[in-house]
């Protein structure tokens, strides 16, 4: 009895064998066939599972949240993707579009060309316009055609709607183009156009001089009074004077005036050319500039 007492007196050895009863007591416990929990086992189980969840929320929502930042990363690169190639289709389709339509201007310009050779005695060139001047003092455009490729001074210019105006200038490649809407017959410089009418070229005659710059209209004078002109007749170059090849479209006579002194009449006319919007123009080759 006293070894007992002696060995509950030392502590250490106390807590050591109590320790050791209790493992296994509660091994006996757990092993053997039990349809439910202990207490102590169901509070462990409760302890764990609730720091178990205190941590693992957090984690896995910080987990969650680099997840979704790194998707939408990815997403926002793809969305550059596809804006760019949206970009490079929006691109392509408005080059096919201008090609689908260079192509159909260029078509309505051979079967013009061909119509002129056929109907005139002298040859076309196309020639791309790469610059307008649009002041209405100046009214010049500038083409892509020039001395090397026989274009001079004073060459006829025309559009597939009509005339369109005369060779100013020319350097190795490139020529000005003065506009019929800088004819003036005080300018020293303005070549007058000899015209007539459509199938009375033996019987009309006139001088296509100015440009009315307010109201957009050409103005033909040295009309006699017996000229057969009336409203409605499509005005050509006549072929007089040399300059202009003859048949050239000038325009449509709106209306028909007498003259300042009386003697002769006057006569307004629409251009048939449209003096805006400029991509090709021809120039007009006759066979005196060729030789």
């Amino acid at each position: 009895m006293l070894k007992l007492f002696k060995l509950l007196g030392n502590k250490k050895l106390f807590i050591l064998l109590v320790g050791l009863i209790l493992f296994i007591a509660l091994m006996g416990f757990t092993l053997t066939n039990r349809t439910s929990l202990s207490w102590p086992e169901k509070f462990v189980r409760d302890t764990v599972g609730f720091v178990q969840g205190v941590f693992y929320k957090p984690a896995s929502y910080m987990a969650g949240l680099f997840e979704d930042i790194g998707n939408l990363n990815n997403l926002y690169e793809e969305n550059q993707e596809l804006k760019l190639t949206a970009a490079q289709y929006l691109l392509q389709q408005a080059n096919y579009n201008k090609l689908v339509q260079a192509n159909k201007r260029y078509k309505e310009d051979l079967k013009f060309t061909q119509q002129q050779l056929a109907q005139n005695q002298f040859d076309l060139r196309i020639a791309n316009v790469t610059s307008v001047d649009t002041d209405a003092d100046t009214g010049t455009i500038v083409i892509d055609l020039g001395q090397n490729d026989g274009v001079r001074k004073d060459m006829p210019v025309i559009s597939t709607e009509g005339m369109v105006g005369i060779i100013s200038e020319t350097s190795p490649f490139h020529s000005t183009v003065k506009l019929l809407t800088t004819l003036d017959p005080l300018d020293s410089n303005s070549k007058a156009i000899a015209a007539t009418v459509v199938g009375k070229e033996n019987e009309s005659f006139g001088m296509i001089e100015s440009y009315d710059k307010a109201t957009g209209m050409l103005t033909m004078t040295q009309i006699k009074e017996n000229d057969p002109l009336k409203k409605g007749d499509e005005i050509v170059s006549s072929g007089s004077g040399g300059l202009f090849p003859s048949g050239m479209i000038i325009g449509k006579v709106v209306s028909r005036q007498v003259g300042d002194f009386g003697l002769t009449n006057t006569a307004t006319i629409q251009p048939a050319a449209d003096f805006k919007d400029w991509k090709e123009v021809f120039v007009v080759y006759t066979k005196e500039t060729q030789e």
